[in-house]
């Protein structure tokens, strides 16, 4: 992993379970978890990076209007 320049969640808190993300190549998004002892790489896209992000974003919103 050290080709990779991860960037830390800003949601994570002070913990062992943080998302790191990190765009290695152009046209690629990769994730892990510090948490994971193995060390585990998803790799996945842009456009699909972007929609879980909006996804995510829009469920917050929807969440703090409802209470």
């Amino acid at each position: 992993m050290s080709a990779y320049v991860w960037q830390k969640s800003s949601y994570c808190a002070q913990g062992e379970a943080c998302i790191h993300v990190a765009a290695p190549t152009p046209g690629t998004v990769d994730l892990t978890e510090s948490a994971d002892p193995t060390g585990a790489i998803l790799h996945t896209t842009p456009t699909a990076w972007s929609a879980l992000v909006r996804t995510i974003k829009e469920d917050r919103t929807r969440e703090t209007s409802s209470s």
